[in-house]
């Protein structure tokens, strides 16, 4: 952060600010996502937003190794009491929330005291992907989908689903049509363009889409949302969880992300020699992303819990393979129909969920999506069977390997991928790991029903 960009980001928050006051705005919620993919904030009197854009707003690297239970622990590179960062919100990305009258969201960028940017900032990583990428010729066009249940307050902080009607139930939209329509009333008021909202299979739960866009937008979209969504759900009173698995014997919630390539306008995922149309570069592109998947679990499945979700025949995606359609493959290719193909074919990631930092993991499936590229990696043969129905055997044969089945081991994975490692630096891969070790030891000899019920209201 040089004494020009100061200046530059602080003519452009005074340029907002008015608008704000207008829209009867009082403060700004300044967030950032933590390493655990919980989303921190400091908040700030709409008036002080100019000066806080050009210098900061104070707040520790601690929270590099906070744990989702709040607890702290210490890495080589990160942890302790000494130290000072600035949170500059972007003014660019302001959003009045809806959903939150008197209040408006702005992301921030972590720099040091001196304008240097933090190592560990994931949205300055992923950032900086995008626009390596992009020197290149190449950009990347990404969209979530996200999934919520949403439970009634309980004294014992169980969950008591809103509602029992049938998975993908009109009964279910019809019982809750209130709520749904300002859920997606406040998100297009704040300026999110959503695809579509439905109910999902579990009991209580719901999905959304949105529209593909510039991976770092789409990573703020994301907080934007889930905040929405959590807003409208208390002004409700309800409870809402994004946590992987909510309760032991359901199928739990899922964070995925669709992805495709482009250049020239021309999108690399459709009209191409390769399998299902896919261009040269759009098979290498997702190539390295199939590559790497066991690696960036570490990213993209953050939690303990992330692993209870991820079981065979829910779904999820448990297996390292890709298939035209095939929702049991963890890269799912989804060609769109005829006449429409140039624009919305694209590749879906189905075994992340919510309790990722957005901006780490699209960071992360960059770094390898490009390293596809370099490498000019080719995909194997698609699968076009659940392959969970396969024995051990037969998937061994069809070279079909499982995801990492712990977060363990996906940690070890992520330490050992040398693609990964690179593009994120030795720092922050030491800090993403002391992270997740901690995690795995605070909940270390818990059983699968403790660990739901430690993790359920945490996401």
């Amino acid at each position: 952060m040089t004494a020009g960009g100061r200046e530059r980001w602080r003519r452009r928050a005074e340029g907002v600010v008015g608008e704000l006051r207008e829209r009867g705005v009082v403060a700004v919620a300044v967030t950032w996502v933590d390493t655990g993919g919980i989303v921190r904030v400091k908040t700030v009197p709409v008036q002080r937003f100019p000066h806080v854009a050009a210098w900061g707003i104070g707040a520790s690297p601690v929270f590099d190794v906070f744990l989702a239970d709040d607890s702290i622990v210490a890495g080589r590179y990160a942890g302790g009491p000494v130290g000072d960062l600035r949170l500059h919100p972007d003014p660019d990305r302001v959003v009045t929330l809806a959903a939150m009258p008197g209040w408006a969201w702005a992301p921030a960028d972590r720099y040091d005291q001196d304008g240097g940017a933090h190592p560990h900032d994931a949205r300055l990583l992923l950032r900086r992907l995008v626009a390596e990428l992009a020197e290149e010729g190449w950009s990347v066009r990404a969209g979530f989908e996200v999934e919520w249940v949403l439970g009634r307050p309980a004294a014992d902080d169980r969950f008591v689903p809103v509602t029992t009607a049938p998975a993908y139930g009109m009964a279910r939209v019809v019982g809750l049509a209130d709520y749904l329509r300002d859920v997606m009333a406040a998100l297009g008021d704040s300026g999110v363009s959503v695809d579509q909202v439905h109910p999902e299979y579990s009991a209580g739960q719901f999905e959304l889409s949105f529209a593909a866009t510039d991976p770092v937008e789409a990573a703020d979209t994301l907080v934007v949302a889930r905040e929405t969504v959590r807003a409208v759900s208390a002004a409700y009173d309800m409870r809402v969880s994004f946590a992987p698995k909510v309760v032991h014997d359901a199928v739990g919630n899922g964070g995925h992300v669709h992805l495709s390539l482009w250049r020239g306008g021309i999108n690399a995922m459709s009209g191409g020699a390769g399998p299902f149309g896919l261009t040269e570069a759009g098979e290498c592109f997702t190539g390295g992303v199939l590559g790497h998947l066991p690696a960036l679990m570490a990213v993209g499945c953050s939690s303990v819990a992330s692993y209870l979700r991820l079981e065979p025949s829910h779904w999820a995606g448990m297996f390292a393979c890709w298939g035209r359609e095939n929702r049991e493959a963890a890269v799912r290719y989804v060609g769109g129909c005829p006449g429409e193909r140039e624009r919305a074919a694209n590749v879906e990631v189905k075994c992340f969920d919510a309790t990722a930092n957005p901006y780490l993991m699209l960071a992360g499936v960059l770094a390898a999506g490009a390293a596809g590229l370099r490498d000019a990696v080719r995909l194997p043969a698609p699968v076009d069977i659940d392959p969970g129905a396969l024995t051990p055997a037969q998937r061994a044969a069809a070279g079909i390997d499982a995801l990492p089945g712990t977060l363990a081991e996906a940690v070890a994975a992520f330490e050992a991928d040398a693609v990964l490692g690179k593009a994120f630096g030795a720092g922050l891969v030491d800090t993403i790991a002391t992270v997740r070790r901690g995690e795995i030891a605070a909940l270390a000899g818990l059983g699968p029903a403790e660990i739901i019920a430690r993790t359920r209201w945490r996401y």
